[in-house]
């Protein structure tokens, strides 16, 4: 297969199709002898120099796989107004005893990460629904599944069974997160064998990810007189991404550049194929320091957005009306400076491995400063003064939040499976995504706290 004027194709040149199963990856074979000396190809593959990733093509296969991890958690918490002022409002819904809205975004983040938690580590120690195919199209096909039947919950009227609207919209996002989190590991651990900047690109993609939910729920809320329809085309654009998400992961067996990462990485494998137990302990040991990095970047971070940052109001006449306040200055400032925050580490890692720990843990400062803001939850009484009344001030320490969150994460996440040897960085890239949604989980977790502290 050749371009036009004689250029290389970035593309294999075979004719036969990529098959669901058996799965791509499955077929590059390890020395049938089990002698540790690898294929004869993936010898050879490993005496040249690898390929050129033509036009970008990997690299932007997993900033688009990295919007998709995402994509549902993004897509929920952004759609907070559907939710809380519409569904379950006090003008749309019927009277009920119980106040559904209160706390939605704690309980939706609840509800979100202990599936994820629990699946990505499930996925380390157990080839949890089969071969890396079989892990990443499943789970993308049963995310579909779910955001469409989110579509048609947006579609009916649900005014006069807010409960039941309220916990099938909780058990969707439970089921949805548990195919995310196979899906998320398996896409950190394949990532893992390319070269540090493709896990980079992952991040990076799920920092574009929330930028994108953002910017959609403002125009479907500008084009959109009414809110169900506007839910229902915000949706449906996540069922897009993941359909592209689904399309291109069949690209890259037919890459020359990823087949080249991947056949290296069979060969390591093979290397220890006499070996019949992983090192796990081991692995997570050497790896622990940025494991540490990544968790607690992710803590801080979800400690504070979205259930504080979303519910810090005006103090003043500032230049963003209140219409749009919450949406610019938090979901769209978050989503987009945490984007440019991993797309510098593309140019910049610094600081090195070893001293990553200390802007980290200076991190933990975000959380008292966005509470002194003016932070007022819904039904909340708030007794603790505000300090923070400048509402210039508060935007300058949520932009230098979401930055740093974006450039942290990133810098921990590539640094971690390089701590290992090559043959184990697939699965330090697994325990790496496990210990960023255990940070996401512990964060979200710890927000519960915030309306306590404002009540002392």
């Amino acid at each position: 297969m050749a371009n036009r004027k004689g250029e290389e194709s970035p593309f294999i040149d075979e004719k036969r199709p990529v098959k669901l199963n058996p799965s791509w990856e499955s077929q590059m074979k390890a020395d049938p002898n089990g002698k540790g000396s690898g294929s004869m190809m993936s010898k050879f593959v490993s005496t040249l120099q690898p390929p050129e990733d033509k036009y970008k093509l990997v690299f932007f296969i997993f900033v688009l796989h990295g919007l998709g991890t995402l994509m549902p958690w993004n897509m929920f918490i952004t759609a907070k107004s559907y939710f809380e002022d519409f569904k379950l409002g006090e003008n749309y819904t019927v009277k009920s005893e119980v106040n559904y809205r209160g706390n939605f975004m704690q309980n939706m983040g609840f509800a979100s990460q202990i599936p994820n938690v629990l699946f990505n580590w499930i996925n380390i120690f157990m080839n949890f629904g089969g071969d890396l195919t079989t892990r990443i199209v499943f789970s993308i096909l049963f995310e579909l599944v779910i955001l469409i039947i989110t579509v048609v919950l947006a579609m009916v009227d649900s005014s006069e069974w807010p409960g039941i609207f309220f916990w099938t919209t909780m058990s969707s996002i439970v089921l949805i997160n548990m195919c995310n989190g196979i899906y998320q590991s398996t896409i950190y651990g394949l990532v893992a064998a390319l070269p540090p900047k493709y896990t980079g690109a992952v991040v990076l993609g799920s920092n574009i990810s929330g930028c994108f939910a953002t910017i959609m729920s403002m125009l479907c809320a500008t084009f959109f007189t009414s809110m169900r329809t506007s839910a229902i085309y915000y949706f449906l654009t996540a069922i897009l991404i993941l359909l592209f998400c689904f399309d291109t992961y069949f690209a890259l067996p037919l890459n020359k550049f990823f087949k080249h990462y991947e056949m290296l990485s069979s060969e390591k494998k093979s290397e220890s194929n006499t070996q019949l137990n992983v090192p796990y302990w081991q692995i997570f040991k050497k790896a622990s320091p940025q494991l540490f990095n990544i968790f607690f970047t992710f803590f801080v971070t979800l400690a504070v957005f979205p259930a504080v940052h979303s519910d810090i109001k005006r103090s003043d006449d500032f230049i963003i009306s209140e219409k749009y306040f919450t949406q610019l200055t938090c979901f769209l400032t978050f989503n987009v400076f945490a984007m440019l925050g991993s797309l510098t580490t593309s140019w910049i890692q610094w600081p090195g491995p070893k001293f990553l720990v200390v802007p980290v843990v200076l991190r933990v400062v975000f959380i008292p400063l966005l509470i002194f803001c003016n932070y007022a939850p819904r039904d909340i009484v708030r007794t603790l003064p505000v300090v923070i009344t400048n509402d210039w001030l508060y935007w300058i320490i949520a932009i230098i939040m979401s930055y740093s969150s974006g450039y942290l994460s990133s810098l921990g996440m590539m640094y971690a499976p390089q701590t290992v040897n090559v043959k184990y960085q697939i699965t330090a890239g697994m325990f790496a995504a496990a210990m960023l949604v255990t940070g996401i989980f512990s964060g979200v977790l710890f927000s519960y706290l915030s309306p306590l502290i404002i009540q002392l």
